[in-house]
């Protein structure tokens, strides 16, 4: 084979894998639209009124995930299911945020954590490694880490829109995680990173709850919001 001949076919396969990557950054495009959508529904929780409109917001965010899985399903055919770490990158940002709005909206339905199994069954995607497109475990992480700081937020506005026990039980949640993610021993650097900001989180919580515990307020608030489980 000619220098010639053997540089003809390198540019045949990176031509043919820049038509994957393609392929890819269309669906994820796509995939990202969703996500804002999503976002912009639940971000209005913040409001003063927000609060009273959780289970109808968590069931609008909901039908949103049935088109996520929809674009996810036309994701896995865009490349071999073999090669899913070859190209996760240009997927990665969008899926961990997507974790992220599954875990607030559960959070929001019923105050519980969602598990790894539960986010990939509103995603309709894969836990295992070995069935292709797949839940990696430190993208999991990821999005509960955005959780945690996207709530150290929502304890602050409780207080705003006079919702007091809301963050002393908001705290309660965020210690466990904390508690949780203490007895990992974190390898992946953006992880280790992202897990550094869960203190801060943690912080501006445990201030909210000193503040109103100053103030005698809280405690003797019934809970209110969403109701109902979630997976």
């Amino acid at each position: 084979m000619s220098v010639s001949e053997l540089f003809s076919m390198v540019q045949a396969s990176l031509a043919a894998d820049q038509d994957v990557r393609e392929e890819i950054r269309k669906v994820v495009q796509v995939l990202e639209q969703t996500a804002r959508e999503i976002l912009t529904l639940l971000q209005t929780v913040h409001q003063m009124s927000g609060f009273k409109e959780i289970p109808n917001k968590c069931q609008k965010a909901r039908k949103h995930f049935d088109t996520v899985k929809i674009h996810l399903a036309e994701l896995k055919t865009k490349f071999p299911a073999d090669q899913y770490y070859r190209f996760n990158e240009h997927w990665r940002f969008v899926l961990q945020r997507l974790i992220f709005l599954a875990a607030f909206v559960v959070y929001l339905e019923s105050e519980t954590l969602v598990t790894r199994e539960g986010v990939a069954e509103i995603l309709g995607i894969e836990v295992h490694r070995d069935k292709g497109f797949h839940l990696d475990i430190e993208d999991y992480l990821s999005g509960l880490l955005i959780l945690a700081n996207e709530l150290s937020r929502l304890a602050l506005n409780s207080v705003t829109a006079g919702d007091y026990s809301r963050p002393l039980r908001i705290s309660s949640f965020i210690n466990e995680l904390d508690s949780g993610f203490r007895l990992l021993n974190l390898k992946n650097d953006s992880l280790r990173k992202r897990y550094d900001g869960l203190k801060y989180d943690v912080k501006k919580i445990e201030e909210v709850v000193y503040d109103l515990s100053i103030r005698g307020l809280g405690k003797g608030d019934e809970p209110s919001g969403g109701t109902g489980a979630g997976k």
